[in-house]
């Protein structure tokens, strides 16, 4: 046990003095120094930008995610690529009113659930007139699951839904736009060439640079009960749905259910492909996530080979100072030092000048970073370096440091130190 503590403190001692041998090199050659590590700087600086790049857009999704619903699932109907429904018309495919009828009682993992349809139209209140206006069918479960209520007037009743009556809900946006006084209910505005009731102003949709994000005349927006709509064009679009938790397992005990109720309600035999698709929050959460994971691996890795070109820098450089000190290895052989001495400074001094590299490259990354969280209308203000990009920097660097190093290490070692003190 004495004899193994030994050893280890002696190579402690050795790699000790070969660091400070190698700062001490490096700082004499400061210039050519810094030449030689300037694609280690750039190789690092370029995988950790790309990485912050990278987790920034992960932040930003994620963040857009939260504010959207975890427990949103929404179904639309599909025409299937094979099968009897393959080639099948529209109206076949569509959904229909009655195949939801019981759809709480039969899915208990479902909370609420809404129709949607949507459309654009031109909308008219007195002289003012907005051409294609996004009009959107809905019922009151809608408010619920988008989270966005109805801050002046009501909602659709019931008898508004039932009954498919002519009136409409505006969103504030829409309300200015048109020159209305702020409590706006009991207004007529006429959409298309039907008249229509204003019943309340409708809460804007939060602020997402990332997921539903809208321009132009696309943030106007006018309700009407599904129903209404559906009468007036028979087009349905999807449903939008609210399990009853956050969790990811009721959620995808939701989306099971539904498959099931739905394979009933629209009488799809066992084996057949379904006439529709049910779509989870979470499930598109971990293909954006596996989508960014690789596109994070494949620029990397794009951006590292100047990593790999800077090692061959390294390589270049150490040659380069094997041969200018050839006379003070043998100078150092003659007076005792052995192969694995020689080796392990030449070793040490490749793997700092790289991590020095790093190290640099690193800090011009953050630079880097901080410019790209600041460029206007780019959704990358969250951008980070993340803890493990930064040990895998200096991780990757002092590999290959040790990689590119080690060759002019071994034949610095291997000098026969007659030869090398006759060198001029």
């Amino acid at each position: 046990m004495i004899m193994l503590w030994n050893i280890l403190f002696r190579l402690l001692r050795l790699i000790g003095q070969s660091i400070c041998l190698a700062l001490g090199q490096i700082w004499v050659n400061k210039t050519r120094s810094v030449l030689t590590t300037l694609g280690i700087i750039i190789g690092v600086a370029s995988v950790v930008s790309v990485i912050a790049a990278m987790s920034g857009l992960k932040a930003k999704v994620m963040s857009d995610i939260e504010t959207f619903g975890t427990n949103r699932i929404f179904v639309r109907p599909t025409r299937p690529d094979s099968g009897k429904y393959k080639n099948v018309s529209w109206s076949v495919i569509r959904f229909k009113p009655e195949q939801f009828e019981g759809l709480l009682e039969y899915c208990p993992s479902v909370s609420c659930f809404t129709p949607f349809d949507s459309e654009r139209d031109n909308i008219r209140y007195r002289e003012r007139t907005l051409e294609r206006i996004r009009i959107n069918g809905i019922e009151s479960a809608w408010h619920t699951i988008e989270s966005r209520p109805v801050i002046i007037g009501r909602a659709f009743s019931v008898i508004d839904q039932t009954q498919a009556r002519s009136v409409c809900l505006l969103s504030q946006r829409l309300r200015d736009k048109l020159g209305m006084n702020r409590d706006c209910t009991g207004e007529l505005v006429t959409i298309g060439y039907r008249t229509y009731r204003v019943l309340g102003v409708v809460e804007e949709k939060p602020s997402m640079s990332m997921i539903g994000g809208d321009s132009g005349n696309e943030e106007f927006e006018a309700f009407i009960p599904f129903l209404t709509m559906y009468r007036n064009s028979g087009n349905w679009s999807w449903f939008e749905v609210m399990a009853a938790s956050n969790s990811t397992d009721v959620s995808e005990e939701a989306k099971a259910e539904l498959n099931f109720f739905l394979r009933q309600r629209r009488h799809i035999e066992p084996g057949e492909p379904p006439t529709f698709d049910v779509m989870t929050i979470e499930s598109e959460v971990r293909k954006f996530q596996e989508i960014s994971a690789v596109f994070t691996m494949v620029a990397s890795g794009i951006v590292g080979i100047s990593l790999l070109v800077g090692g061959i820098g390294i390589m270049n450089i150490m040659l380069v100072s094997v041969s200018e000190r050839t006379r003070e290895i043998g100078l150092r052989k003659a007076v005792g030092a052995g192969s694995i001495a020689i080796l392990t400074q030449f070793l040490v001094e490749a793997v700092v000048l790289c991590c020095i590299g790093g190290l640099i490259g690193l800090g011009f990354g953050q630079l880097l970073t901080m410019v790209i969280a600041h460029i206007p209308k780019v959704p990358l203000d969250k951008a980070y370096i993340p803890g493990w990009a930064v040990l895998m920097s200096l991780g990757f660097s002092a590999v290959v440091g040790i990689f590119f190093g080690l060759f002019p290490a071994v034949k610095a070692a291997r000098l026969d130190p007659i030869e090398a003190l006759r060198h001029e």
